[in-house]
């Protein structure tokens, strides 16, 4: 069993691009089901993360506000100003590029601390970023969105800081409670984590892949060109910061994957809600999603290869 899961996590990207691909080609047979679950899912693998964290871990964040400070202005500069650049370069049209520019201005996505987890990166502190730059949110994602895009939004303040608490916070809360309840339990239960959370970022990448088939096949070639590049550099600036500032390898991982992925769900939702008259402007939301789970399966992978390929200490 522990040497199925083992597979299963190694092999994440090629688990999520084939779910995708069938997705896809089989929408139907997932489109009954609520995005809604998107939202248990992620609380269910959050709760499995706080299996395997110690409060020691937060102590560290909030004593060093500095390392949060650095990434969620990587977050609400790299990405927003990028999704502007790239909607100027390839000359987008006004609903695209719309879009492409809610989505960089938007928070950091819960999916980035599994992805983070995944990677072996500093877990404490991608979660929080994903929760400072989640609460700045209703006052940067307007602002941002305004500045760059000439339009204004209105943001469910109190909408966002119930989903942070309950996709989040709370499900962490309870796995390090149950952490110090039944310390043995967990013991066990973390060789069987990573597998587990590979198998849930599946299912979400299906479900959105299934909810917007129709969107993903009419966007064209070059808008799933800008998202993958709007992503993929953001990964890697991100990191660039990092290494820059000299922080440890955990931490560049973590803010490399904070500022990348973005929450593309609320970009759709936003664009969906207050931009109807631009149907277009869902469509860069709705490819992100599915791309940056793809890329994060494949970064995950690329940095665990990269600790099996150094050499041991004796």
């Amino acid at each position: 069993m522990k040497k199925l899961c083992h597979y299963i996590s190694e092999y994440m990207g090629i688990l999520v691009l084939a779910v995708a691909v069938l997705a896809l080609v089989f929408p139907g047979a997932l489109q009954q089901v609520p995005t809604k679950v998107i939202n248990y899912l992620l609380g269910v693998v959050m709760f499995g993360m706080g299996l395997t964290l110690n409060l020691v871990d937060f102590k560290i964040v909030f004593s060093r506000p500095k390392d949060v400070i650095i990434g969620c202005l990587a977050q609400f500069t790299i990405m927003p100003l990028l999704a502007w650049g790239l909607a100027r370069l390839f000359q987008l049209d006004e609903a695209l590029a719309l879009g492409v520019v809610l989505v960089g201005c938007c928070p950091g996505g819960t999916a980035s601390n599994v992805i983070t987890y995944l990677a072996k990166g500093d877990l404490a502190l991608s979660v929080g970023m994903t929760g400072v730059s989640t609460l700045l949110a209703p006052f940067m994602t307007p602002l941002l969105t305004w500045a760059l895009a000439g339009k204004s939004v209105n943001v469910d303040v109190v909408g966002m800081l119930l989903s942070i608490l309950w996709v989040v916070i709370l499900p962490i809360v309870v796995g390090l409670t149950v952490k110090a309840i039944w310390p043995k339990f967990t013991e066990r239960a973390t060789d069987y984590l990573p597998a587990f959370s590979s198998v849930a970022i599946a299912l979400i990448v299906a479900i959105i892949i299934a909810a917007n088939s129709d969107k993903l096949l009419a966007g064209g070639l070059i808008i799933v060109l800008v998202v993958m590049l709007h992503n993929v550099c953001g990964l890697s600036l991100g990191y660039l910061i990092g290494r820059h500032l000299g922080l440890s390898e955990p931490k560049k991982r973590a803010i490399s994957i904070e500022v990348g992925m973005q929450n593309s769900g609320l970009a759709s939702s936003l664009a969906t809600i207050h931009f109807a008259t631009y149907p277009l402007a869902t469509i860069p939301g709705a490819i992100f999603s599915v791309w940056h789970n793809l890329s994060g399966a494949a970064v995950a992978f690329l940095y665990r290869k990269k600790d099996s390929d150094k050499p041991q200490k004796p």
